[in-house]
């Protein structure tokens, strides 16, 4: 819309502009042309839009052909946008963005968000959106050009901080371009710039405890002029050995230290140790034939490399909600790394049976201990690994302690959420899951 057409639109839907709810409408169409151009948005893609208040950008979206989810808390806004843009691929949605579930975006295919975010919610909204693990392919988003400063800065200088590590330790970020207040009705008080977020590469950097790294951030920028090894004293007991052996100076401040080195020093002082992973390769499992008797046993490279038959238990944990825990495997798997997984599962080692093993396995990768109900039984196929399982089911709400060398990261979810996940995104969940989430759903079906 050009200028004259948003004044005319807001009076007409008795609309005045509140700059506190961040309410200010873009009227350069070749600004907002260009935005959606760079977020390649194409047919396939299914796009939430946050904040889209009379569709300055909803009308290119929609051009460009895609799914558009428009997140409106103003209702008389949602309104116009559904009577605006009747007939076309839109959903308009009255809500306040704060209170969207994004696990739900995991049950759509090609996810991207776009958005002109209110300037008192931004970084609110912005760690909420950015949660990892994340389906969400690309953000654009144009934000108050503090906030752009502060996610795209770098080392030693003013802009860089527990923010900004927070984010870039999943994400690349991108500072496109500086946008003037005279592109907004009402004009706002600052300056905004347009930012492209993306996931980084699942090698691009070493892995680390994610909770430990975030405490550390913070902990180090708590006194931005403080020197880090006295901010870090309860965490690092000998400093100066650490920064030597790490490659810093010891009188280094946090704004001073990269993300490869923030992630460094969580690994030394929390390393992720392989050995943790379960199993090894020696290891012997028991062997069984056809009718699931143990006929002897194998070490695991064997029963893996020669496709012998084996046994496994997955279990599934249930919070008080009623939403299921699903793991992430890690990337140290041999088998469907960084696959969403049943919340824990296993191999049945030579010796066990299927209780014992279940019962361990739910300790080691999520430290906790819960009765334990068998569910169903699955027959050893290709989907399952040649695996036979047993299916179990428990209670816990946590907080579990995630064994970092088994799992990457996990989230409860809803039921129905799953079996819409599963047919939108099959590549997302190893294969045995799959199975064992289909033999669950028929025991509750019968």
């Amino acid at each position: 819309m050009k200028l004259s057409e948003i004044a005319a639109t807001l009076r007409e839907i008795r609309v005045s502009p509140v700059k506190s709810l961040g309410q200010n409408f873009l009227h350069d169409r070749n600004l907002t042309r260009w935005i959606v151009d760079q977020a390649q948005v194409t047919p396939d893609d299914y796009v939430v839009e946050i904040g889209p208040g009379l569709g300055a950008l909803t009308e290119f979206l929609l051009t460009k052909g895609a799914q558009v989810l428009a997140i409106e808390k103003d209702g008389r806004l949602a309104e116009f946008l559904t009577q605006h843009f009747s007939g076309q691929r839109l959903e308009v949605q009255h809500a306040d963005a704060l209170n969207f579930d994004v696990r739900a975006l995991f049950m759509k295919a090609h996810v991207k968000v776009v958005g002109n975010l209110p300037y008192y919610l931004s970084s609110q909204l912005l760690l909420k959106f950015l949660k990892w693990p994340s389906p969400i392919s690309l953000w654009m988003c144009m934000l108050q050009r503090e906030m752009a400063n502060r996610l795209s800065a770098s080392p030693r200088t003013k802009d860089y901080g527990a923010l900004t590590l927070q984010v870039q330790l999943h994400y690349r970020i991108e500072y496109l371009r500086t946008i003037p207040a005279s592109v907004f009705l009402p004009r706002p008080d600052i300056d905004s710039a347009i930012i492209r977020i993306w996931p980084r590469g699942p090698d691009e950097l070493p892995a680390c405890d994610d909770e430990l790294f975030a405490k550390l951030v913070r902990q180090g920028f708590s006194q931005r002029r403080k020197q880090l090894g006295k901010l870090l004293r309860d965490e690092v007991s000998d400093w100066h050995a650490t920064a030597d052996t790490l490659g810093f100076d010891p009188q280094v401040r946090a704004e001073e230290l990269s993300l490869e080195k923030w992630i460094a020093l969580t690994n030394y002082i929390r390393p992720i140790l392989l050995s943790q992973a379960g199993a090894t390769d020696s290891e012997p499992f028991s062997v069984v034939d056809q009718k699931d008797r143990v006929v002897g046993s194998a070490p695991r490279n064997k029963v893996h490399g020669d496709n012998l038959l084996h046994r496994a238990v997955h279990m599934l944990i249930f919070n008080q909600k009623g939403e299921v825990f699903l793991q992430k495997r890690s990337p140290w798997k041999d088998r469907h790394p960084r696959a969403w997984d049943s919340s824990a599962a296993g191999h049945v080692n030579a010796g066990e049976d299927y209780d014992v093993a279940a019962a361990r396995e739910l300790e080691e990768e999520l430290g906790i201990q819960t009765p334990l109900v068998r569910v169903a039984k699955l027959g050893a196929s290709e989907r399952t690994g040649r695996e036979f399982i047993w299916l179990y089911q428990g209670r816990s709400d946590g907080p579990f302690r995630l064994n970092r060398a088994e799992i990457e990261a996990g989230e409860f979810f809803p039921p129905a959420m799953i079996a819409e996940w599963i047919a939108a995104r099959p590549g997302d969940f190893a294969p045995g899951f799959v199975e064992c989430w289909a033999a669950y759903l028929e025991t509750r079906s019968g």
